[in-house]
């Protein structure tokens, strides 16, 4: 069942309003959140609600991306020469801070010194340790996923290898099955040859000396008779 056309406007009813905007508002945070991880773009997102209150997410300083969107509109101007070194003066001067803020940060957090720090201080530490968090997750992630993918293709190749050496030792049984039942063959009708051989020589040794003994008898009648 596909979802029907929602119609822009605005919603009249009070209750149906508010929880429409409670909804779409943690949409739009989560997909702000989400760019500035994926994409490591500097994100900054402030909400005023009918009734007046604030709501407000940035992927590091509030302040300093307003800081930067007023001086990226500067830089987008016709400049000239002056304004375009004061341009860039001042993209240094911010690059630097922004340098110390992160040393000193790294050196509070290494050392455990966090009681000297504001709220919005501890605040924009830790959006910037869960970006950082999340990053290296997502790197990981990402990491392990090919890992596995590459023993998956790995897992396949083997197990094809697998399948031909199987099929080859059983073509190789076969044969040397055959080759067995050959020879067992052959030597059986070798052995059938060789006796009768020997019963035929037996036959013809047996003979002649019986042929000798009536030769002779013969002969001593014949002298007998003489």
């Amino acid at each position: 069942m596909t979802r029907g056309k929602i119609v822009i406007g605005r919603i009249e009813n009070p209750a149906s309003r508010q929880v429409t905007f409670s909804k779409r508002k943690s949409g739009l945070v989560k997909k702000a959140k989400e760019l500035a991880i994926l994409c490591e773009a500097e994100v900054g997102l402030a909400i005023f609600s009918n009734t007046g209150r604030l709501y407000e997410y940035s992927s590091s300083s509030m302040e300093s991306i307003f800081q930067r969107y007023d001086e990226e509109k500067e830089h987008y101007r016709l400049l000239t020469p002056s304004i375009e070194a004061k341009f860039w003066r001042t993209e240094v001067e911010r690059l630097r801070q922004q340098l110390d803020d992160l040393h000193e940060n790294y050196w509070r957090l290494k050392r455990g010194e966090l009681s000297g720090m504001r709220i919005s201080d501890l605040d924009n530490l830790e959006n910037e340790m869960e970006m950082s968090l999340k990053n290296i997750r997502i790197k990981k992630e990402k990491m392990l996923t090919d890992e596995i993918e590459e023993l998956n293709q790995k897992s396949a190749l083997i197990g094809h290898e697998n399948v031909e050496m199987s099929n080859k030792l059983t073509l190789i049984h076969q044969q040397n099955t055959l080759l067995h039942n050959k020879v067992n063959g052959e030597t059986e009708s070798i052995k059938l040859e060789e006796g009768s051989c020997s019963v035929h020589t037996l036959e013809k040794e047996s003979c002649v000396p019986l042929q000798l003994k009536v030769n002779r008898a013969v002969q001593e009648c014949e002298i007998s008779l003489g």
